[in-house]
């Protein structure tokens, strides 16, 4: 087991997500950024898709029982234990009556804590993912507050020291491009618009949250006549708004929308708006169906080849 001893900002168990439930009314949730996940999991030995704890700009305490192999993956938190530095992208073994404490973030928005054997927690639609909204999943629906205790699956073997070299690391380097394709309605908003779209440099906003990432900057102009009819969603549509105003539709999207949609950003980028903090910038890219396909076997490629 371990405990809580502080929460950070905002801790919650996640995995991969719950996929398939939409026409239910259920978001994927699942971590922010999947590949930092994925990552941190197959460095203790686990499955990918093993919950661990996802960390939102402020890291918390954690006191661990008996002994555990873990890793860090995704931003740099400043990790210690017992006050000597931690690195990210490596396992480690921690002894039990060890704490690990996480600080503010240094780069990016998330940090992954994975324990070899994960997270045990009731699952929820066949995933362990916490769903903020409707409260469900994770830990009784909701955010780590101090006190809480977590109970550790078992784990599957003796420790073994991987790690992920930083030349192997440079395309998890931020980039704040992101690569888009055409959106269902992306003929309703007049050419002018649309190349404003691509041209200019949009802010993350504070109001962005696991639901959606708020945009400000150049306002789309859809001059849309009449009401649209809701239609599904996917995680990665950028709609706009009255206003002009974009966002992205995030981890905890709801399931329909009715606002147009002139872009969907790639699945291979989609990890890339796990990392964005308010303020940050972004600009977008427009690539074909085929590109993104492509761009996503690449990474899925590069993936299996950064661990033996």
């Amino acid at each position: 087991m371990i405990a809580v001893g502080s929460p950070g900002l905002f801790t919650t168990v996640q995995d991969l997500g719950r996929e398939g439930y939409g026409p239910m009314g259920v978001s994927p949730s699942g971590a922010a950024d999947p590949i930092s996940l994925r990552l941190g999991n197959r460095l203790v030995g686990n499955a990918e898709n093993a919950a661990g704890l996802e960390m939102t700009l402020l890291g918390g305490t954690f006191v661990f029982s008996e002994r555990a192999v873990a890793a860090l993956a995704g931003s740099d938190f400043g990790a210690t234990v017992d006050g000597s530095p931690v690195g990210l992208w490596t396992s480690f073994e921690i002894r039990g009556g060890q704490t690990l404490r996480l600080g503010p973030t240094r780069t990016g928005a998330r940090c992954y804590l994975c324990i070899q054997g994960g997270i045990e927690v009731k699952l929820f639609l066949g995933s362990a993912s916490t769903h903020i909204l409707s409260g469900l999943g994770g830990l009784e629906g909701r955010a780590l507050k101090k006190g809480d205790v977590l109970n550790i699956g078992t784990a599957s073997g003796a420790f073994r020291w991987r790690t992920i070299a930083p030349s192997a690391l440079a395309a998890l380097a931020p980039r704040k491009i992101l690569r888009v394709t055409r959106g269902p309605q992306s003929d309703w908003f007049p050419e002018s618009s649309l190349t404003g779209f691509y041209d200019c440099t949009y802010r993350v906003t504070e109001e962005s949250n696991r639901m959606g990432l708020r945009l400000e900057g150049t306002a789309i102009d859809g001059q849309v006549s009449g009401h649209m009819i809701s239609e599904g969603v996917s995680p990665g549509a950028i709609q706009v708004p009255a206003g002009g105003q974009p966002i992205i539709l995030f981890v905890e999207h709801q399931t329909t929308g009715g606002y147009p949609k002139p872009a969907n950003v790639i699945s291979a980028d989609f990890w890339r708006l796990g990392q964005l903090r308010p303020r940050d910038e972004v600009t977008f890219e427009q690539v074909t169906i085929e590109q993104a396909l492509r761009l996503l076997q690449e990474q899925e490629q590069w993936l299996y080849k950064l661990i033996k």
